[in-house]
């Protein structure tokens, strides 16, 4: 082998060294016989090096994998010798191998035992065991094998095959996987869960680590071998006594719920759980306020959701067969584990309590069935509600400032107690908001006094039953009474009580998401609205000192408003004022740290937008107040351009672009505010906008930070094309213009959805203006299509292909918004430029997208030019261009019907043909007949079932005919 390639394997050789034992690797990979080479010396022991002996299974795993069948007997016997051989060295080294060759050792033998045998190597196990026999280094790598071949044919977390012949090589998998299960079933299984026993038995006392391994084994199998073989009296005792090692009992606790979890007859499955129970009961496992060892706990937990979800699974299938003796046999033994369960739920420790919410959401599934509750029932469900609010409970240690990964485990943890919450109300909503009630009462009387989690979670629990107790549209405060009064006691209690201004961010936070999600309170009690307003606007949200609390806060705020509009009016101007602050521009150069981001004075700038325009004011009102609102930004903006314009230094010019691209976006935003019912128009404020756009279109001839700038002004045509109809139109030819100028992929690629809008928008308004701009636009995006690029430069490639489907876009809108005239005005070169474009789009480019836009185009165009009255010439471009594209295409290699773009790309494809025939009539069909598909060589019976599938009169017969 090369040495010097080899020096390379080691992890802390350098990049060069690295590269070429890769590339020394790919090489033997590909070779005949270097395969051999590594076998020799994987069995002569010739490398004393960990990653060269690696690498030698490597290269035999990839032998065994991919080129097996390509070897001779004689070569495929000598990579059977060679691992035995390799496993007897394993016994007589004085230094056991390291864990990650036993491991790849163990996968080797492991693909070996799925090619052969069911052929060549039936003795497989008993070779294995035989050389094996109850030597410790031995058992270790006999017990890594049977893992080994577990993940081959059971584990499906293993990716076996490519994407592309995924299903195919799956169910031959699942096949394969099949018949060598039946096989071992038959002819080594009893064998092997001896040999398990006789392992377990042997090393139980002296060597922990191969127990646990052999315990691993017997769990991972008992999910597809006889049952009977393990869940028998001398194994299980032996697993129960395991529970009480200390070193053991982790993996019995997971050996036992393996043996749980198995399929089979709820009655038998009912008296396993319940002997297991009372062995364990007696060990005194049950008594979980002894045990200190959480690590275990958490195993034990898993173990008892287990038994617990097996015997709910057993009493559905008794209900289900109508054996109702039997079914209250198991229900009452569900019954008799609830105690147990709740003491795991309330568990400090937030990975015991997780591993049984199984149970207990299946076990409250169970009495939301049953007619009515007992009165034991009843305490059950109060118990699981109160550990559920004590769970919910934020810890000392939680870190709100910087949340990491023991944080986000919390709040996913939160998500399932939720999900309990939620099955607790279908239970028992009356008992639900009782609870949550008496708690919250409780808690707010003394907040002052009341440690924060405590707090948070009292108004938690508020925010909670907006979900567990569903209503349409949010109406909490009407229908049951019962209910609508206590929700709405309780939102007095919290918009009174004070609790706002609680020292702490999650305790604000709750309070916030709780107004917002019952705003429906405040058209109940307007009368508490100033209360609220205050609370948002003051040190306890917009200008709260924590910056995340800001943030929030106006997002929330924004939404509150909105929600609340028709009560806001008499607030409106004292918010305005209050918030003025919040919505100055923050230049580079003041030094000044703003309290919001800019991405939070969006939703300041539109809720000041929903204010105005919502108003009962008049429209000459509404618009000296949003002349108000934008006029400072419009100065601004005139400043900062002319500030950009000076500047050198390339950090301080993007600074200045991002100051007057969020200047742009915060005057975009207020505009979301108008809808058809409040129309800029009707709102008096056409004059303001108008003004806007006359301030930032400058913005587009100025030469630095191009990109940044035309996109915030982008931006802002698109909505003003929306708002202000056609009084924007004045506008968008200089704006065109500057936007063309200099133009890269990515630039072109945006504005073509701009110049879409405006044509399906004023359609025939802009005629005269598409007419003027389109050979300009086309040659643009020809240069950038044209432009030479690296052949593996894939962004470069993605862009183009980006920008080829945008143009096809511009040439659908086109001429689907019946202004097929903008491009029959271009003159007959251009457009015959065009068309070949469009032509070559549906049959070259590999991008179904792309195609099938193009044959919409085709379709279109044969629609409104393939009468006898359309433009001179087109009628030949149909026969001669046109009808073998839709052939062309299909028969493409990159055509690939596997592909749901592809098939539409097809389906636009027949509608084509058959927009020709409806055009063309006979004549197409004679066209077909006698001349274009004989000379492809098709045979004449074909020739006929395809003309008369394009005449059936309903489309979907011949677009079916087509796919076949």
């Amino acid at each position: 082998m090369d040495e010097q390639a080899l020096l390379g394997l080691n992890p802390n050789a350098d990049a060069d060294f690295r590269q070429r034992a890769l590339a020394y690797f790919e090489q033997l990979k590909i070779s005949q016989d270097a395969w051999q080479v590594c076998a020799e010396a994987l069995a002569q022991s010739i490398y004393s090096d960990d990653h060269i002996k690696f690498f030698c299974f490597q290269v035999l795993e990839h032998q065994v994998k991919f080129k097996y069948s390509e070897l001779t007997e004689v070569q495929q016997q000598l990579i059977r010798e060679t691992l035995i051989t390799w496993l007897q060295a394993q016994m007589l080294n004085p230094q056991p191998e390291k864990t990650f060759i036993r491991n790849k050792a163990a996968q080797v033998f492991a693909l070996l035992f799925v090619t052969e045998y069911l052929t060549k190597w039936p003795k497989f196990f008993f070779d294995i065991l035989s050389v094996v026999d109850l030597n410790p280094r031995g058992v270790d790598m006999y017990l890594r094998i049977l893992m080994a071949v577990d993940a081959e044919l059971v584990d499906r977390d293993v990716v076996h095959t490519s994407e592309a012949s995924y299903y195919f090589a799956l169910t031959f998998e699942a096949r394969r996987n099949t018949l060598l299960k039946d096989t071992m079933r038959e002819q080594c299984i009893p064998s092997l869960v001896e040999s398990w026993y006789q392992i377990l038995q042997n090393y139980q006392y002296n060597n922990s680590e191969l127990t646990c391994q052999c315990l691993e084994v017997v769990g991972a199998y008992v999910s597809w071998i006889d049952l009977s073989l393990i869940a028998n009296e001398r194994f299980i005792n032996m697993l129960l006594g395991h529970m009480s090692v200390e070193v053991l009992r982790e993996e019995a606790c997971d050996c036992l719920f393996e043996i749980v979890n198995k399929g089979m007859d709820p009655i038998d499955k009912t008296k396993l759980v319940e002997s297991l129970c009372q062995v364990l009961q007696s060990a005194g496992l049950f008594s979980i306020d002894q045990e200190d060892d959480v690590d275990f706990l958490a195993r034990f937990s898993k173990l008892v959701n287990g038994m617990g979800q097996a015997l709910i699974a057993s009493w559905t299938k008794l209900i289900k067969n109508g054996d109702m003796k039997s079914a209250q046999d198991t229900l009452q033994a569900i019954e008799a584990k609830v105690a147990l369960m709740l003491q795991l739920l309330i568990h400090e420790d937030d990975d015991i309590s997780s591993n049984i919410i199984g149970f207990c959401y299946d076990y409250l599934h169970i009495l939301k069935q049953l007619s009515a509750l007992s009165d034991q029932q009843k305490a059950n469900v109060e118990a699981i509600m109160l550990a559920v609010m004590k769970k919910l409970t934020y810890d000392e240690e939680y870190n709100f400032e910087n949340e990491g990964e023991d944080e986000a485990m919390f709040v996913e943890y939160r998500k399932q107690l939720k999900l309990l919450l939620d099955r607790l109300a279908q239970v028992s909503p009356e008992l639900l908001l009782a609870s949550v009630r008496r708690v919250f009462n409780t808690t707010l009387q003394n907040w002052q006094t009341t440690r924060f989690m405590e707090v948070e979670v009292a108004i938690r629990l508020l925010y909670m039953l907006a979900e567990a107790l569903p209503v349409s549209h949010g109406a909490h405060f009407s229908g049951d009474v019962t209910k609508a009064t206590a929700l709405q006691d309780m939102m007095r209690t919290l918009v009174t009580s004070g609790v706002s201004a609680y020292q702490h961010t999650s305790v604000t936070l709750e309070f916030f998401e709780t107004v917002v999600r019952y705003e429906k309170f405040f058209a109940v009690e307007p009368q508490h609205i100033p209360t609220v307003l205050m609370a948002f606007l003051d040190h306890r949200g917009l200008r709260h000192t924590s910056p995340k609390v800001r943030s929030r806060t106006a997002y929330l705020f924004s939404r509150f408003v909105k929600s609340l509009n028709k009560q806001m009016n008499p607030f409106i101007e004292d918010v305005l004022n209050r918030i003025q602050d919040l919505m100055e521009l923050s230049p580079p150069e003041n030094g000044y740290q703003a309290l919001l981001s800019s991405d939070d004075q969006l939703f300041i700038y539109e809720t000041a937008g929903v204010l105005i325009v919502n108003s009962e004011y008049s429209a000459e009102r509404k618009q000296v107040l949003m002349r108000n609102l934008l006029t400072p930004l419009m100065e601004k903006f005139k400043v900062l351009l002319e500030k950009l314009m000076m500047a050198q230094d390339e950090d301080r010019q993007m600074a200045l672009a991002d100051c007057l691209n969020h200047a742009v976006g915060f005057a975009s935003r207020t505009s979301k505010a108008f809808s058809n019912k409040q129309t800029v128009k009707q709102c008096g404020c056409s004059e303001v906008y108008l003004d806007c756009l006359q301030t930032f279109l400058p913005a587009l001839s100025c030469p630095l930070q191009k990109e940044v700038l035309r996109s915030g002004v982008r931006t802002f045509l698109h909505r003003m094309i929306i708002c202000l109809e056609e009084e924007v139109l004045p506008f968008i030819p200089s704006a065109s213009e500057h936007m063309l100028k200099d133009c890269e992929a990515k630039d072109l690629q945006e504005f073509i959805p701009l110049i879409n809008q405006i044509t399906a928008k004023f359609k025939t308004q802009v005629s005269p203006f598409l007419q003027q701009m389109f050979m300009p636009l086309l040659h643009a995006i020809f240069e950038v299509l044209l432009l030479p690029a690296e052949e593996n430069d894939q962004s470069a490639a993605l862009e183009k292909q980006m920008l080829r489907r945008s143009y096809f876009a511009f040439l659908q809108t086109v001429t689907g918004s019946g202004m097929s005239e903008v491009i029959a005005n271009q003159g007959a070169e251009n457009v015959e430029r065009v068309l070949f474009t469009v032509i070559q789009g549906a049959v070259d480019y590999p991008d179904p997208i792309a195609q099938k836009t193009c044959f919409i185009i085709l379709s279109k165009l044969v629609e409104l030019w393939g009468g006898k009255d359309g433009p001179v010439g087109f009628a030949d471009f149909v026969y001669n261009h046109i009808v073998p594209a839709c052939f062309l295409a299909p028969l493409k290699q990159t055509f690939d019907l596997a592909d749901a773009q592809t098939v539409l790309a097809l389906s636009e494809c027949a509608v084509t043909l058959k927009t020709i025939h409806l055009k063309r009539g006979p004549e197409c069909i004679q066209y077909l007949q006698q001349e274009y598909l004989p000379s492809l060589q098709v045979a004449p019976e074909i020739i006929q079932e395809f003309c008369q599938a394009l005449q059936q009169p309903d489309a979907k017969v011949f677009k079916n005919y087509l796919k076949v």
